[in-house]
């Protein structure tokens, strides 16, 4: 069984995040316009990188990932490859949570507000997800994720 990742990165261009994708991954990336499936070696891993608009628009599709490698690992050693800050949703419904992945190795819970367009989704508005708010206190979906209201924790991979 593989898996399907999505993160957003704070402005890195896409020839940048390739190689160190490959880095962070610790496999061969081939971007999706010039992948052949018929062609593809086994430990290949299928990448898409393209820009949007608003906060966090560069955004990374990873297609087939091997089960075994931990997806906040690998986003922790991006996140530092390039020195920019990376974020990837979180384990609740909300559409506008996320976990902030810093480059000196930090994850915490955020929130964006999310505005669909024709070009997708666009991130702006990031605010700390934090009891200071009314959002996110009480029984809202915030405290039903690991990443608690003003949580702050460990990236495995970015030290």
């Amino acid at each position: 069984m593989t898996e399907l990742w999505n993160w957003r990165i704070d402005g890195a261009a896409p020839v940048v995040v390739y190689p160190a994708l490959a880095e962070a991954l610790g496999r061969v990336v081939m971007p999706l316009a010039l992948a052949d499936p018929a062609r593809l070696p086994a430990y290949a891993v299928v990448c898409d990188v393209w820009e949007a608009p608003g906060e966090f628009g560069t955004i990374v599709d990873c297609y087939g990932v091997p089960e075994q490698l931990s997806e906040l690992t690998c986003v922790a050693a991006l996140a530092r490859l390039l020195g920019r800050e990376c974020v990837l949703r979180d384990d609740t419904l909300d559409a506008g949570r996320h976990l902030l992945v810093a480059p000196e190795g930090t994850i915490r819970p955020v929130h964006f507000e999310v505005t669909e367009t024709d070009e997708g989704e666009v991130l702006s508005g990031r605010r700390l997800c934090s009891l200071e708010h009314p959002g996110c206190r009480g029984w809202s979906q915030c405290h039903r994720s690991r990443w608690a209201p003003d949580s702050v924790g460990p990236a495995l991979a970015a030290a």
